[in-house]
C-alpha cells in the first residue's frame, strides 16, 4: 500500500517539477514579460484559470498551483481553477454521458470564472496567504540569458556539475520508469505520454541550459525550495485519503441517506483524491440523482489539484475549500429547487 502511493505522489511531485521548470524557463527566456501581462489581465488569469481547470485530469490545476504558488495568477484565479476541474472524472462523465458531461463543463467554467471574480472583489488580504514564502520568480540583472549556447553545450556536459549530472539523472530514470514501469501489454495512456514529453523537455533543458541558469533557478529555486515539500505534503495526504476509505463505504452512505445526499456529496467533494466523486457520476449515470447535486459535488470537488497547495499555503488550502462548500452547496440547493 505504502509503495503504490509513494509512486503516486511521485509522479505528482514529478509532474509539478516539469511544471515549475518549464515555467521558469520561459519566464527567464521573456524575462518576466509574460508574467507582467497575466498580472495586468484578471479576467484573462480568470479564463486562463477556468480553460485549465476544464481541461480533464488533474495536470492543468497543477499548473495553476504552481503559477498562483509564484505569485502569477491571483487567489481568485486558483478558486476559478478549483471550481472548473473535475479530475480524471471528467473522462469517466464524457464517457458515460458526453452530452451532459459537456453541460456540466460550461456551467462549471461560467461558475468558477464568477466565483473567481468575487472571491478577488470581497476578498482583499490575499497576498498574506504566501506572504512567508519567497515564491515570486527570482529576475536578476544577470538573467539576460542566452538557454541555448551551442559553443557550451558539449563543454557543459564534459566538465558537467552534480546538480546537472543529478537533474540528468532524476529525468532519465523517470523516463525509463514510464517506458518500462508500463506492461507490455498495456499502452501509455494520455497522462503518461504527457508525462513522458514533458520529462523529454525536461532532459533536454538541464542537459543545454548555461550552469548559472540551472545552478540559480533549477537546483536553488525550484528543486532545494520547493519539490522535498510539495512531495512530502502529498504523499501525507495520500495516506490519510486511503486510510479514511479503508473505515468508510462511502457509496453505501451515499445511498442510505439519500435525503441529505446534497450535503454528503459536498463533504465528500472536500477529500482531495478523485476517487470518491465517481460514487456520484455513477448515481448520476444510473438516474439516481438530480445533476444539481451533480454539479454541487463537481464544484466542490478538485481531483488531487489541490495537494500541492498544502505545502504552498495550508491556510489557502483550507480557504480554497470552503469558498467552493459555499458555492457548491448555493448553485446546487438553487437547481434542486428548480427541478
Amino acid at each position: 500500500m505504502l509503495l503504490g502511493i509513494f509512486r503516486h505522489a511521485l509522479m505528482i511531485t514529478s509532474f509539478v517539477f516539469i511544471m515549475m521548470l518549464l515555467i521558469e524557463y520561459i519566464n527567464v527566456q521573456t524575462q518576466g514579460r509574460w508574467q507582467d501581462s497575466l498580472k495586468k489581465s484578471r479576467w484573462g488569469q480568470y479564463f486562463l484559470g477556468a480553460f485549465l481547470g476544464a481541461v480533464p485530469g488533474c495536470l492543468g490545476a497543477f499548473t495553476v498551483v504552481s503559477l498562483y504558488s509564484h505569485r502569477v495568477l491571483s487567489f481568485g484565479a486558483l478558486v476559478t481553477t478549483m471550481i472548473a476541474t473535475s479530475g480524471d472524472e471528467a473522462f469517466v462523465m464524457f464517457s458515460m454521458f458526453p452530452i451532459k458531461a459537456l453541460w456540466l463543463t460550461f456551467i462549471l467554467f461560467a461558475v468558477g470564472i464568477a466565483a473567481g471574480y468575487l472571491t478577488d472583489l470581497f476578498y482583499k488580504k490575499q497576498h498574506m496567504l504566501v506572504e512567508d514564502l519567497e515564491h515570486q520568480y527570482p529576475m536578476h540583472e544577470s538573467d539576460t540569458c542566452q538557454c541555448f549556447p551551442k559553443d557550451l553545450i558539449w563543454y557543459q556536459l564534459k566538465h558537467i556539475t552534480f546538480p546537472r549530472a543529478l537533474l540528468i539523472s532524476i529525468f532519465a530514470l523517470f523516463l525509463l520508469f514510464l517506458v518500462f514501469g508500463t506492461p507490455a501489454t498495456q499502452s501509455l495512456d494520455w497522462k503518461q505520454m504527457t508525462f513522458a514529453f514533458g520529462a523529454l523537455f525536461s532532459l533536454f533543458v538541464v542537459s543545454t541550459v548555461p550552469d548559472h541558469f540551472l545552478e540559480e533557478h533549477l537546483w536553488e529555486h525550484v528543486l532545494k525550495k520547493h519539490l522535498l515539500r510539495i512531495f512530502l505534503w502529498t504523499f501525507g495526504a495520500l495516506v490519510v485519503i486511503h486510510l479514511m476509505e479503508d473505515y468508510i463505504n462511502v457509496e453505501s452512505w451515499v445511498q442510505d441517506n439519500y435525503v441529505i445526499v446534497l450535503l454528503i456529496a459536498v463533504l465528500i467533494g472536500i477529500i482531495p483524491e478523485s476517487g470518491p466523486h465517481l460514487v456520484f457520476v455513477t448515481l448520476y449515470a444510473s438516474g439516481s440523482l438530480p445533476f444539481s447535486i451533480l454539479l454541487a459535488s463537481s464544484i466542490v470537488q478538485d481531483g488531487h489539484g489541490m495537494l500541492p497547495m498544502l505545502a504552498v499555503s495550508r491556510r489557502g488550502f483550507v480557504l480554497v475549500k470552503v469558498i467552493n462548500i459555499i458555492v457548491g452547496l448555493l448553485v446546487g440547493l438553487i437547481g434542486y429547487i428548480a427541478h
